[in-house]
């Protein structure tokens, strides 16, 4: 399975990133003191982890405590150790993204938004990014629009932030 891992941590001269790499990690924690590792004085970090163009996990610290996880797929972790490793403490089933369809119970209707993946099980906290000006219905949409890949997800959220070019200059390098 191939992965991209992406630190983005915004700190006192702004943002910074960086790409971890994952192999060998025992556990969560291991993965939390890599992102911390990356920028030790962030205010915030987030961790964006790509896997086989199909699924996506972002990590989120404040203040380098208080982890925040969200999954595009609960398979992930069914899939790889990586994702199991990634989504393992991840309790709280996200939103179904048949909920985004604000308020719409009517087959036909459904039928006529934008196809999302059906199979797709988004997990974790989809209010991560909230205050980031991201909302979970955003987030969420994101992940299920057909024809976005994780990176180009990344890419959205990275834009929406302030950390596009970095994160554009880390997949050039």
């Amino acid at each position: 399975m191939s992965t991209f891992a992406a630190a983005v941590a915004r700190g006192k001269n702004g943002w910074t990133a960086s790409e971890l790499e994952l192999t060998g990690l025992a556990d969560i924690d291991e993965v939390v003191d890599r992102l911390r590792d990356a920028e030790p004085d962030a205010d915030l970090s987030l961790l964006f982890v790509e896997a086989d163009d199909q699924y996506l996990v972002i990590l989120r610290l404040d203040e380098g405590e208080d982890l925040r996880v969200f999954g595009s797929d609960s398979a992930f972790a069914d899939e790889s150790r990586l994702g199991a490793l990634l989504l393992a403490d991840v309790e709280t089933p996200a939103l179904e993204i048949d909920d985004l369809a604000a308020g719409s119970t009517d087959d036909d209707e459904e039928e006529e938004r934008p196809a999302a993946d059906p199979d797709a099980d988004p997990v974790g906290d989809v209010e991560l990014l909230a205050d980031l000006g991201i909302s979970s219905h955003r987030l969420l949409t994101l992940c299920g629009l057909e024809g976005m890949l994780p990176s180009d997800v990344t890419a959205e959220i990275c834009q929406k932030l302030g950390c596009g070019d970095e994160l554009e200059e880390l997949r050039e390098a």
